[in-house]
């Protein structure tokens, strides 16, 4: 196991200052290159951030949001999209949460073919009659592979998103070709869980979901993703979760229910060893959901995996600092795939 550190690029405040960075121009709602959260007219519908200019057409061009296409997996019908070119790379979201969860990550994940999906029970998927267990997802997302004839994929699972990509590649290994597990757990007695309020709240949010009033669902969800700190020291990222939670489907109650019965009995402690994928795992040593002990057990388990911790980061820590953390999840595929071009 090796480890690296890092500190949100957007965290502002006296005691730290950022440089100027070309890498992305400012949008609504999120960081510009000096790390602000600052609000300008964009339609928040197609895409969160933009490239510089000079790649502004093929951004267009590969980050449209299309109507998203189905696929019968199971007996389930699976709602996914696609966006981008290059070699594949599956994006498998959390709980309760729907796959344009991931359309603020899409500017910064190019040169790959991004997929990326509602579980079952979330979205505009199907809501069969649960439990939905962490093996039925992980045959799901093998399932949408299948279906688009993608042999092997890289893949990259936050929360219980990183579950399904764990028992993805212990159930189907030839499938994956580098993992990247962001701010989850094995499961099991092994694991460190929160506080009984966390999940109270947690249910609660996904519950409330294109049901509560915008306001008070954001402010329910603040504290789950980012520490007081930086929220206060980035007040946009409020004004981005409003103008984003009209968009987000409702899930059913129940079907919420049925994806956290499934976590519960679920554990892949016994079997980490067993993964053979090149393994990054990212997590922030702020996260009241998943408590950052929990990656430290995954990458102690996991042969040869990378353990980054992002310092001052809670579970939401992609929004804390977007341009470091995708640019760690892309260097470390393009890594992988040099590696494994030149061991042919």
């Amino acid at each position: 196991m090796s480890e690296t550190k890092s500190r949100p690029s957007c965290q502002r405040g006296p005691s730290r200052k950022t440089k100027p960075s070309a890498r992305i121009e400012v949008t609504r709602g999120m960081a510009d290159s000096t790390g602000t959260y600052r609000t300008c007219a964009v339609d928040v519908q197609r895409t969160f951030t933009f490239p510089p200019r000079r790649r502004r057409a093929r951004h267009r061009r590969t980050h449209r949001r299309a109507p998203m296409p189905d696929a019968i997996i199971n007996g389930v019908r699976i709602h996914y999209n696609e966006a981008g070119e290059g070699e594949p790379l599956l994006l498998i979201m959390g709980y309760g949460m729907p796959g344009e969860a991931w359309l603020g990550s899409l500017p910064f994940l190019g040169g790959f073919r991004a997929i990326y999906y509602d579980n079952r029970g979330t979205g505009q998927s199907d809501k069969p009659a649960g439990p939905y267990t962490v093996v039925q997802m992980a045959d799901d997302a093998a399932g949408l592979l299948d279906q688009l004839d993608i042999a092997s994929a890289h893949v990259y699972g936050v929360s219980m998103g990183g579950m399904i990509a764990q028992e993805l590649t212990l159930r189907h290994p030839e499938k994956v070709r580098s993992l990247v597990l962001g701010c989850t757990m094995c499961g099991g007695e092994r694991s460190t869980m929160c506080e009984p309020q966390v999940i109270e709240d947690l249910i609660a949010v996904v519950e409330g979901m294109g049901r509560m009033e915008p306001a008070a669902w954001v402010d329910r969800q603040l504290p789950l993703l980012f520490t007081a700190e930086w929220v206060e020291a980035n007040p946009g990222i409020r004004d981005m979760l409003l103008m984003i939670a009209p968009m987000l489907p409702p899930t059913p109650p129940e079907t919420a229910q049925h994806a956290m019965a499934g976590l519960w009995g679920w554990s892949s402690y016994d079997r980490l060893p067993q993964i053979e994928a090149p393994t990054l795992i990212v997590h922030g040593d702020r996260d009241v959901i998943i408590p950052v002990d929990n990656a430290r057990v995954l990458a102690e388990r996991i042969p040869g995996a990378h353990l980054h911790i992002v310092e001052g980061a809670g579970h939401g820590y992609p929004a804390q600092d977007p341009v470091g953390v995708h640019q760690l999840v892309i260097d470390f595929f393009r890594e992988r795939r040099q590696a494994a071009s030149q061991s042919r």
